[in-house]
């Protein structure tokens, strides 16, 4: 994995922690990362290149007007007033290839010296087992503090560790070994093509991140929500509210219309225009 600069730009060292989105239903991380990076100011600073990203190009997806200038599949922006880079990737990973693209990604992030990784991953709504919406969208989180993915910061947040991880799972396991160099891609077969029940959480690329982030010895937190296909705009705006509780920065209050969020350029055309309300 290549990191490309703007123009007189670089990965700034006092942006120690890192938002990245782990592509899966719904696509709430990277729709969190372009809130985050609209609302922040967030400035690009480069691209990533890597062979195992399909290529994809864009329009400008910020504004507030359109600049021309072309969006890519990995970007890197950097947020220095809340001492923040945010990766967006906006076209998935070449199918079967996302062990060797975690393993390029955690690579080039312990190189960057960023000492906090914050995976952003939705998760199938119909793979949830105990529903609880008594309290509107429940945040789950795994963390690389302990062993058993349990952290006291987030769980003093009120949310709650996923359930489904268990470091001594075949496949969570094999995601380990794999990225300390005790597996090959042989010793098992595909985890990627095999999606049992019990498979399904350690199937997802936020999975292979984690793994891989974590076996570099770094702070690895996955934010998690469980969504459906469609507008998920409002997990977004929930899922950004967490990543800033995390952070302990000062959030704009969550909200479409009335709220301090800057919603993206992008997001104008995401699901089209609103419907005739004459039809109804």
């Amino acid at each position: 994995m290549e990191f490309v600069p703007e123009e007189g730009k670089h990965l700034h060292e006092d942006c120690s922690t890192l938002i990245l989105p782990a592509l899966s239903i719904g696509n709430v991380g990277q729709l969190v990362a372009d809130l985050l990076v609209s609302s922040m100011d967030a400035e690009r600073v480069g691209y990533l290149d890597d062979p195992y990203v399909l290529p994809c190009v864009g329009n400008d997806a910020y504004g507030p007007i359109p600049q021309g200038d072309l969006a890519l599949p990995l970007e890197a922006y950097d947020s220095i007033s809340n001492a923040l880079t945010i990766i967006q990737q906006r076209s998935p990973v070449v199918k079967g290839r996302m062990v060797e693209f975690a393993k390029n990604l955690a690579d080039f992030v312990a190189a960057s010296g960023k000492k906090h990784i914050i995976l952003l991953s939705s998760l199938d709504f119909g793979k949830w087992q105990k529903v609880d919406m008594s309290s509107g969208l429940q945040i789950y989180y795994l963390s690389s503090a302990n062993n058993n993915g349990t952290d006291e910061n987030c769980e003093q947040l009120g949310w709650k560790k996923l359930e489904d991880y268990d470091p001594s799972q075949k496949h969570w396991k094999y995601l380990s070994d794999l990225a300390e160099g005790n597996a090959t891609r042989d010793d098992i077969i595909s985890i990627e093509d095999e999606l049992e029940e019990e498979n399904y959480y350690a199937s997802l690329p936020f999975a292979a991140l984690f793994s891989f982030l974590k076996a570099k010895g770094l702070k690895v937190t996955c934010l998690l929500c469980y969504c459906s296909e469609g507008d998920n705009i409002s997990d977004a705006f929930q899922l950004a509210e967490a990543v800033c509780k995390l952070q302990r920065l000062s959030h704009p209050t969550a909200g479409i219309d009335g709220g301090k969020w800057r919603v993206p350029l992008s997001w104008m055309s995401v699901y089209g225009p609103p419907p005739d309300m004459s039809i109804f």
